[in-house]
């Protein structure tokens, strides 16, 4: 009985890659433990966006040695693609896996584990098309993870994720329409479509398509109750989008939307695709047409030749965005982008000082868009399990606000309730249910 644990690190995709690999490592027999027990296989699904989670991958990969030193650690994810060297010299590493090979791991794992150290890495830029190990259980998680899209081609001057990730490239529409019913028929009700490019979905496809293809052939089978979807870009928000999703019956009212910056020299140095105007007229051209949607938006701080006034600027600029929270970050230097060699790097203090002030705007603009929700009816997914600080059951309403229900059991858990909120407490709202659906 050969037991493996398995940590991951970073965004959606990866958490749904590291799903797949638990689901085919399972079938052929191997039992599946937690990452701080003894076992035999360690898998880390790194993540290399930021230097934090370069210092966070290698912390797990010794706390993997620490438990049990004579197991076989495999490092696979976009760290493992672009740092093999340095992560084949850690103690316990048996096998450093990229990206395009993650999904070869269960057929290899044998293999691997009783051979020398092999260093599985191939130019991710060969690769062509978007696969994957099939999904139907997400264990702890309420919702599902579909990633449709790999890769990226935008080559922001930040971002190493091109480099360990290679081009973009599409899942093609039956096999995600498969996938959709396989979920579901594992008794999911929402999906959250994830890519690292979503709005370039279909592009590299034969015959083309797009996202607002397959979101429309999604909603009419009809095989899932509620869709959700992660980062997209704002130039990809098009008009058409926006009318189909406040005509849907499916799609949640939520979109999260990288800004990084409010200023337009940083912006420009970014090689981002837009000006703060043009993202301003996109957020704006949203909100109109769907007053109760919830936008986040990713904000970059300390990138090089951010001085005062470009970060007033940014800081400005999201006071008069009608966005519903922040996700805030500091620029971190990744080796061999363009922005690696930028003049104006900025002190670390400096970037912790300006997160903080845009933070503290988030957990207001969160406050301000959660109590325009007093005494109005919300639909809520509930959650397998309570709230830790109050019992109650939790959830998330189709418009991402966290939901404490104050008269639900947990029998509500994975149903879609519609509740009246009663009162804002921070950042979540209190409410009580009135109907329940399914």
């Amino acid at each position: 009985m050969t037991k493996f644990a398995l940590a991951t690190l970073g965004c959606k995709v990866n958490q749904y890659e590291s799903a797949g690999l638990i689901e085919a490592l399972k079938k052929k027999g191997y039992v599946h433990v937690t990452f701080n027990t003894r076992a035999d296989i360690y898998i880390v699904n790194t993540c290399t966006v930021t230097g934090k989670t370069d210092y966070q991958s290698r912390q797990l990969i010794r706390r993997a040695h620490r438990n049990n030193p004579s197991a076989s650690i495999i490092v696979t994810g976009c760290y493992a693609q672009i740092a093999s060297e340095d992560l084949a010299i850690l103690p316990g590493v048996k096998a450093i896996v990229g990206t395009e090979h993650k999904v070869d791991i269960p057929d290899m794992i044998h293999t691997i584990t009783n051979v020398e150290q092999q260093i599985i890495v191939s130019d991710i830029h060969l690769k062509t098309k978007c696969t994957d190990l099939t999904v139907s259980k997400f264990p702890g998680h309420t919702r599902a993870f579909l990633k449709i899209q790999d890769g990226c081609d935008a080559f922001c001057s930040y971002c190493i994720i091109p480099y360990a990730r290679g081009r973009s490239r599409s899942l093609p529409e039956e096999e995600v329409m498969k996938q959709v019913k396989t979920l579901s028929g594992s008794g999911y009700r929402e999906i959250v479509l994830t890519g690292i490019h979503l709005g370039y979905y279909g592009y590299d496809l034969s015959p083309q398509t797009g996202l607002l293809n397959l979101l429309k052939k999604i909603e009419q089978s009809q095989a899932i109750e509620r869709l959700r979807l992660s980062s997209i870009e704002p130039m990809e928000i098009t008009n058409e989008l926006i009318d189909y999703i406040r005509a849907s019956q499916t799609i949640c009212r939520h979109l999260h939307v990288p800004l990084q910056s409010g200023d337009d020299s940083v912006l420009q140095l970014m090689n981002r695709t837009y000006t703060a105007d043009l993202f301003r007229e996109r957020i704006e051209t949203i909100m109109n047409a769907i007053p109760e949607m919830a936008i986040g938006v990713d904000v970059m701080v300390g990138f090089p030749g951010e001085g005062e006034q470009e970060f007033n600027n940014t800081r400005m600029f999201i006071e008069r965005l009608p966005v519903a929270y922040l996700h805030v970050f500091p620029y971190s230097q990744r080796p061999g982008t363009a922005a690696s060699t930028l003049p104006g790097q900025v002190l670390g203090s400096l970037k912790k000082e300006r997160g903080k002030l845009l933070r503290d705007i988030g957990k207001k603009k969160r406050v301000d868009y959660n109590k325009k929700f007093i005494e109005k009816e919300l639909s809520v997914l509930v959650e397998d399990t309570a709230d830790r600080e109050t019992g109650l059951m939790k959830g998330f309403s189709d418009n991402y606000i966290p939901v404490l229900i104050s008269n639900g059991n947990r029998s509500l858990a994975n149903h879609i309730v519609t509740i009246v909120a009663d009162n804002s407490e921070g950042g979540k709202i209190r409410g009580h249910k009135i109907a329940t659906s399914g």
